[in-house]
């Protein structure tokens, strides 16, 4: 889930895990994979719960930005292939999952 508006990159993991609960409304310790952008948009944070404890990554690019969601407030899902493009710096917004039909019957 991608934290649509730029936090204060200062935040830790209790901040970050206390913004999911109270602002965004979620679960922080579901596995939950939280990404929030800085001001600038080569900059982000990850949070997620894995099991044990939280696990806060960040990562800056350094030639390019991320391709971000409109700065609101709120929340947008991304299903794991874009997560993968957009974490490489790509254009998530390209990516599509291919629509397949569960068979009629197994042989």
């Amino acid at each position: 889930m991608v934290a649509t508006k730029p936090i204060d990159f200062r935040k830790g993991h209790d901040s970050l895990a206390a913004m999911v609960k109270n602002e965004l409304r979620k679960d922080p310790f579901t596995g939950t994979v939280f990404v929030f952008r800085a001001k600038k948009a080569d900059r982000l944070k990850l949070l997620y719960w894995d099991g044990t404890g939280l696990v806060m990554a960040y990562k800056r690019l350094e030639e390019h930005t991320f391709t971000w969601p409109a700065v609101k407030d709120g929340l947008m899902m991304l299903n794991h292939a874009q997560f993968e493009a957009f974490f490489a710096g790509l254009d998530w917004r390209r990516v599509r999952a291919i629509e397949t039909r569960a068979p009629e019957a197994v042989e």
